[in-house]
């Protein structure tokens, strides 16, 4: 697999450890953190790490992806650059990592005999189209260099499908959210950036009028779709992407208002700041709530945590983490 030392590669390398699968995984650091391996080692038995195999690279380089590609049966590709305003700002950079490196572990598995090949696709291929719940079939227009790339993946996916007889399952990820999600750094997701803020009495932003809706998917359920994507036998499956989500919808202002309540439960003496708003980012979809009625029908998919079971378990991580640096 590809990213492992990143939030969802890390979350996804410990279940399948702990389901006893042998794991080769590939990182470059990019976005991801030596100490989620650490992470994936101290949750796993002695036994269970010994099947844990990492090597250090980049997905650009299509010898490493060849390399990585050897002698595996399934390959859960992980790797990319995230966020949209990250795009937006240096689109090349996001190209080579989304583009150029996703193509190169594609043609990696096709010319190792890798025919199961799921790979993480976005919510953000879905750009202005003001359909709710979104569906797979119906896309609009897209916002951002990073959709882009989300979508084109799924285009070479098709393609590779049909000309190569091999196996790509792509899964539209909506926002998802959990433990080990970097909460640093300018480009973090908003449930650990805000959770961070007020775990150190910062003041946390909201970005336009906190309408804006997201179907917040927690991590477990996404660490589910990808182990049923990776094993299923129906055919109807392959060359196709999947919404991968809770199938809910909440605004920031909701977001935050859980959030604060979640933290208090915990930490009743913690002093949260009231929101600072600010204006819309460039490049955001408004609103977004994934159907997942073809996941559920084709791989048997079914979200195991709602927002609130998933904001529970998170900020007690993220309290641990983050309160216990201190």
């Amino acid at each position: 697999m590809t990213g492992v030392a990143g939030f969802i590669g890390s979350n996804l390398a410990e279940a399948l450890l702990k389901l006893n699968q042998k794991v080769i995984s590939l990182d470059n650091f990019a976005t991801g953190h030596r100490y989620n391996l650490e992470h994936i080692k101290d949750s796993v038995s002695s036994e269970e790490w010994d099947n844990f195999t990492f090597v250090e690279g980049d997905i650009s380089d299509y010898k490493t992806c060849s390399a990585i590609a050897k002698d595996v049966d399934i390959i859960l590709h992980q790797a990319a650059l995230g966020s949209v305003p990250r795009s937006i700002d240096d689109p090349i950079v996001t190209n080579n990592s989304n583009l150029t490196g996703f193509l190169n572990m594609l043609t990696a598995a096709k010319e190792n005999g890798v025919k199961r090949f799921v790979y993480a696709s976005s919510s953000s291929v879905y750009g202005d189209s003001k359909e709710l719940p979104k569906v797979e079939e119906r896309t609009g227009n897209l916002l951002s260099p990073y959709a882009v790339t989300k979508y084109v993946n799924e285009l070479y996916s098709g393609v590779f499908r049909k000309c190569y007889d091999i196996e790509p399952i792509g899964l539209r990820y909506f926002n998802v959210f959990g433990k080990r999600q970097d909460p640093n750094g300018a480009y973090a997701a908003v449930i650990p950036k805000w959770v961070g803020q007020m775990l150190n009495g910062e003041d946390v932003y909201i970005n336009g009028d906190g309408e804006t809706s997201r179907d917040f998917t927690y991590i477990d359920n996404v660490v589910q779709a990808n182990i049923l994507a990776g094993t299923t036998t129906n055919e109807a499956a392959f060359g196709e992407a999947f919404n991968t989500a809770a199938a809910g919808r909440e605004t920031l202002n909701n977001l935050y208002k859980a959030i604060v309540k979640g933290l208090k439960s915990q930490l009743p003496k913690l002093e949260i700041k009231e929101p600072v708003y600010r204006d819309f980012r460039a490049g955001d979809i408004r609103h977004s709530n994934a159907n997942i009625d073809k996941i559920r029908e084709i791989i048997g998919y079914e979200p195991m945590h709602t927002l609130e079971e998933g904001l529970e378990e998170s900020l007690a991580w993220y309290i641990d983490d983050i309160m216990g640096d201190k």
